[in-house]
């Protein structure tokens, strides 16, 4: 920019105040980005879902628990190719702050019906042939330093073993990594046998927490969903089966509607730093009364003025902006999400366009009425106010 030097050397007038505005602008979009990160990664889930997969959970309540003799009569839905079933074990390692998500599921149509999940050599056949053998999502394994052939002792809070334990012991026989997006969850999961759960299990044997069920056609998802509950409408433990989307967006508004809460935090907090940077900006223009009586003294035109006022604006909206969103980048991976339950918080690329799209806004917004007012100021009047 031609007359960037000049712009700097406003910025600069007033280095204090200039540092505290940007300091301003700084924390409100490194709020931004955290902020805008958990919406992110409460709906990622649904937006990444399977379009080919539904659940089928109690029509009660998610933890009431469905007979396993409905899986037949789900496969003879038409329209059904397979399904896979799972349950929640809630087991707790070691400390119940290092808690993660631990699933027993039927391993192999588990497996099939999820082939996002990317396994390390030899994972699959030895989940297959092991009892005790558990899956464990590579970034898991990363953070409590566990390797393949280790055994991980889990103390249960909702399934106590059928001897009087407590604990159940499993064995690593393979990594779960993301084959894409849709898999970054089970970085952080466990995975384990259904059979060696059902069978150790004090109660409950014969019964699965949820069906994970692929059609064969994505188009006729909600007649097949249809078709499964209406199979067993009536019965003493009633279906509701939802696309994985669905499903998702459903888990996610267990905490609360997520967005509606970060937008409205977002709102105040830009409303306040739009005060704050307008006042600067106002007061800056003020200031240099005379000093833009002079440059139109020297030949600058109004539009030019107006500019050169607005580029200021936005050059420290966009300082201040991009830090923030930088260190938010920055730190957010040290942050671990719900324990693991939901993917890594990180800065997508739609927060840095939103985030990107608000500084041009901001910096519009709190430049364009000191800029006007500095395009209209008359020379003799203003160099009279000095």
């Amino acid at each position: 920019m031609r007359f960037f030097s000049l712009v700097w050397a406003s910025l600069l007038r007033r280095k204090t105040r200039t540092f505290l505005t940007l300091l301003s602008i700084v924390t409100a979009f490194l709020l931004f980005g955290f902020l805008d990160a958990v919406r992110v990664v409460f709906t990622q889930g649904s937006a990444q879902a399977g379009v080919d997969r539904l659940i089928t959970t109690s029509r009660i309540s998610f933890i009431q628990p469905l007979p396993l003799a409905y899986r037949e009569r789900i496969l003879a839905v038409p329209g059904v190719a397979t399904l896979a079933h799972a349950n929640w074990f809630g087991g707790i390692y070691q400390d119940r702050r290092n808690f993660f998500a631990n699933i027993a599921v039927s391993p192999a149509e588990y497996l099939a019906i999820h082939p996002e999940i990317a396994l390390s050599d030899g994972a699959y056949e030895a989940f297959l042939s092991r009892r005790t053998g558990a899956l464990v999502g590579r970034e898991l394994a990363r953070k409590h330093g566990w390797a393949i052939g280790d055994r991980i002792p889990l103390q249960a809070t909702l399934w106590p073993h059928k001897s009087g334990s407590t604990t159940w012991t499993f064995e690593i026989v393979g990594l779960m990594q993301a084959g894409d997006e849709r898999a970054r969850k089970f970085e952080n999961q466990m995975l384990f046998r259904y059979d060696y759960f059902d069978e150790g299990r004090m109660s409950g044997q014969g019964t699965a927490g949820w069906y994970i069920v692929k059609v064969r056609d994505p188009a006729e998802s909600t007649r097949v969903a249809l078709a499964i509950d209406a199979l067993f409408r009536n019965s003493a433990a009633e279906t509701r089966s939802q696309s994985e989307k669905e499903f998702n967006l459903a888990f996610a508004r267990q905490f609360g509607d997520v967005g509606l809460i970060a937008r409205a935090i977002m709102a105040a907090v830009f409303f306040t730093l739009l005060l704050v940077t307008g006042h600067t900006m106002a007061q800056g223009v003020r200031e240099r009364t005379a000093e833009l009586a002079v440059l139109k003294t020297l030949g600058f035109d109004n539009g030019l003025i107006l500019r050169l006022v607005l580029a200021e604006s936005m050059l420290m909206v966009l300082i201040g902006g991009l830090t923030g969103l930088s260190l938010a980048s920055l730190t957010l991976p040290l942050f671990k999400t719900f324990g693991a339950q939901l993917p890594p918080l990180r800065i997508a690329a739609e927060s840095w366009v939103a985030g990107f799209g608000i500084m041009l806004g901001l910096g519009l917004v709190v430049g364009l009425p000191p800029a006007v007012r500095a395009m209209r100021l008359g020379i003799t009047e203003a160099l009279a106010e000095r």
